[in-house]
């Protein structure tokens, strides 16, 4: 799991949190503490599941939210999400074969 950090700026707007910190390399993170900022690149170097854990969706947790039409496009990202995730990893493997020829 990533590391996160708590967001103690209650003042600031919500979005204007959000892109100053993806324009420092983070993203923010709402999870059952509150608001969170992870950085990108430990998000993206960690296990697909820890990824999806991280920012609350997997298939599991996106089936909670049943009752919010929104949880059928939040599973279809995951699906989309897990794809390209294995076809990147395919494609690396690839490489490292190739160069090891």
């Amino acid at each position: 799991m990533a590391q996160k950090n708590k967001i103690e700026k209650p003042e600031e707007k919500l979005r204007d949190i959000v892109l100053k910190e993806y324009k420092n390399g983070n993203i923010v993170i709402s999870d059952f503490d509150g608001i969170k900022t992870a950085n990108l690149d430990e998000i993206m170097n960690q296990p697909l599941d820890g990824l999806l854990y991280d920012i609350n969706r997997s298939e599991a947790v996106i089936l909670t939210f049943i009752d919010d039409l929104k949880w059928v496009n939040d599973y279809a990202l995951v699906k989309v999400v897990r794809r390209l995730h294995a076809e990147l990893e395919s494609l690396k493997k690839e490489m490292v074969e190739k160069t090891n020829s």
